[in-house]
């Protein structure tokens, strides 16, 4: 199931039993799985068109009178271009908004470098007060919706729109600020998240083949990056990998290096796109351009292991 009709279906749900929830789209309901919506909640679901600094104010001013406000549009129509709003009219104001966007990084595919923030991360952890979640797949994503509601803060969802590989099971119990350890292991971390986490995984597979036992942690909430894990994880292993669809500068790389520079040296080694913008190409062209694979991230661990001697 996409990404984007679990995000739509569980607003939907949600919607039916509290009306504090409203969404907003900036001209693209359609594509991130809100549209039908506008249909269901005509008093509470609206498109304010291409104006999407209007739409953070918007939403803003609604989470003043008490409403749980929804944004969407593609990630850098919902983070650069409403920086300053997000900031002040959000982030500074306390204000209980919901930013979500989607098409993370190069999952913006055929869209271009114009639509694939691989910054947003990093521009959004600059702001105090905000949390940067990024689901890993349909179930987590389900789970997390109603936890996102309850927290009383803003909260930036880094979504991809697509069909994602299922990691968890039904079963699967969410924590909005505790990272998932999906495997044990003794010689290596590696911290991933979003589309990263099955390249990672993936990763351990071809290590394992060469005697090295890779921890693998899914770290879904970037920011506040959960540290006692990480720390707890390296003291083990002794060596770091983070592996991100995002500029290796301010995103998971930045925030791991942060946790361990200070509490835990250790070599540190990245897979993420290297600060460079985007280009055009399908999900599975652009992870070799940028280098974002599970055999880069295996060498980047072999790396990574070679440093502790």
């Amino acid at each position: 199931m996409e990404m984007r009709a679990v995000f739509g279906s569980e607003l939907d749900r949600m919607m039916e039993s509290d009306e504090r929830i409203v969404v907003i789209d900036s001209d693209l309901s359609k594509a991130n799985g809100t549209l039908f919506l506008r249909n269901k909640y005509p008093e509470r679901a609206f498109d304010v068109g291409v104006a999407e600094q209007n739409m953070a104010s918007v939403a803003a001013g609604l989470a003043s009178y008490g409403f749980i406000p929804f944004i969407t549009s593609f990630c850098p129509f919902a983070t650069r271009r409403i920086c300053d709003q997000i900031a002040i009219s959000i982030a500074y104001a306390k204000q209980n908004v919901k930013i979500v966007g989607t098409d993370p990084g190069i999952s913006a595919e055929l869209n271009g470098g114009t639509h694939m923030s691989m910054e947003d991360i990093g521009v959004i952890r600059s702001i105090p007060s905000m949390v940067i979640f990024e689901p890993v797949d349909a179930v987590q994503l389900k789970k997390s919706m109603p936890k996102i509601v309850e927290y009383d803060g803003p909260v930036y969802i880094r979504l991809f729109r697509k069909a994602q590989p299922q990691i968890f099971n039904d079963d699967y119990e969410f924590d909005l600020f505790k990272a998932d350890v999906i495997q044990e292991g003794k010689d290596v971390t590696i911290a991933a998240s979003g589309i990263m986490l099955s390249e990672s995984l993936k990763a351990g597979e071809l290590l394992r083949q060469k005697g090295i036992n890779a921890e693998i942690i899914n770290v879904h909430t970037i920011k506040p990056i959960d540290s006692d894990t990480i720390l707890k994880s390296v003291a083990k292993t002794g060596c770091i990998v983070t592996a991100e669809n995002h500029n290796i500068i301010g995103g998971l790389r930045s925030a791991v290096a942060e946790v361990i520079c200070e509490k835990c040296q250790v070599p540190l080694r990245s897979v993420g796109v290297e600060d460079i913008f985007g280009e055009v190409g399908t999900l599975e062209e652009l992870k070799i351009r940028f280098g974002l694979t599970a055999e880069n991230v295996a060498a980047k661990a072999l790396e990574a292991v070679e440093a502790k001697k």
